[in-house]
């Protein structure tokens, strides 16, 4: 199988180099300085598995017919990478592996949902310097599509043994549901966004995980309004979020500390605050956002997550991370 990695950032190069070394024809395509340096010196990637440097082919546009795509752009990214190759790939099967559930919807204006694949990743990476990928931690990756009519389960059970070469792959009949809870995962990184610092050193501190247990009870309290469905996720089941939105606020920090400061032996950052590190806007929209949008459609309120969002922006447009007192002065009365 001809597979076009399109994005090279922390996913798309691991997941580009892991199906590489099992010898799958893999192209990684990407931009800027990244083109250059992986030309010359391969994928350095570093992690669990051992640290290792893999040849790949890699271009700055897509330059041939593949028979899938991995999409790896963030989602505000989606529209310019499909513009540029959308007569390349009309006959090409497409897995998406954004977070948020806007992916999908972006990708159905170039191709028919029948051809739109969807994948959670549940591993992962940090990526600060071009082609050099620390892998933080391992993870399934779960395979389904979110258009439940047209939903092509021939090509996403084909797909499986292909990409399980690369990471333990999940089938779900019901993905749609998975994103959504991915949203409340993913939700907690713009904290460390906000801070400039790592997910380990941000969440700490009990004070800052007590917004994240806040950011939760307000994501499910709109959930809960719109009856809107969550689906448990390998490593993260359902209950994890209703148990410790259930707790009292300080009680359930405690935990929710607990849990992030063990997720990696090396700093991790998360997707958010990785992007502004690079000097790229983040998928702020697409997480806490989403939070905010659906409360805003269906005439409810987000305040937490709208500030939150606010802030991560004043970041990428100041170049200047907040104070813990800071974040805590502007939140305080929504804790």
């Amino acid at each position: 199988m001809r597979i076009a990695v399109i994005g090279s950032g922390a996913i798309g190069c691991l997941v580009a180099g892991y199906l590489k070394d099992r010898q799958e024809a893999v192209t990684l395509v990407g931009h800027g300085p990244v083109v250059d340096t992986v030309a010359g010196q391969g994928l350095v990637i570093s992690g669990p598995r051992g640290n290792f440097s893999i040849p790949i082919d890699i271009a700055g546009s897509l330059n041939y017919i593949p028979e899938l795509v991995i999409l790896a752009t963030k989602t505000q990214d989606i529209d310019s990478a499909l513009a540029d190759c959308k007569h390349l790939i009309q006959g090409s099967l497409l897995l998406t592996t954004q977070n948020g559930v806007q992916a999908e919807k972006i990708v159905s204006r170039y191709l028919p949902p029948e051809q739109i694949l969807s994948s959670i990743v549940m591993f992962g990476a940090t990526n600060l310097e071009p082609g050099k990928i620390v892998h933080n931690f391992e993870g399934s990756w779960i395979l389904g599509s979110v258009f439940s009519q047209q939903a092509n389960w021939p090509a996403i059970e084909g797909l499986s043994p292909v990409l399980s070469q690369a990471f333990p792959v999940t089938i779900s009949r019901n993905i749609a549901g998975m994103k959504y809870l991915k949203i409340f995962v993913n939700a907690n990184n713009c904290l460390p966004a906000i801070l400039g610092k790592s997910m380990q050193e941000v969440f700490s501190d009990l004070a800052v995980s007590q917004i994240s247990i806040a950011i939760w009870k307000e994501g499910l309290r709109i959930f809960d309004k719109l009856s809107l469905g969550l689906v448990s996720l390998p490593g993260f089941p359902l209950e994890n979020l209703t148990k410790l939105t259930s707790l009292p606020t300080d009680k359930a920090a405690e935990i929710f500390s607990g849990m992030m400061k063990n997720l990696s032996q090396k700093p991790l950052y998360g997707s958010i605050l990785q992007s502004i590190m690079r000097g790229k806007r983040s998928e702020i929209d697409y997480l806490n956002g989403e939070f905010v949008n659906l409360a805003q459609a269906n005439n409810l309120s987000a305040p937490l997550n709208r500030i939150l969002v606010e802030m991560v922006h004043e970041v990428e447009s100041s170049k200047r991370f907040f104070s813990k007192e800071e974040l805590i002065a502007k939140t305080k009365e929504l804790i």
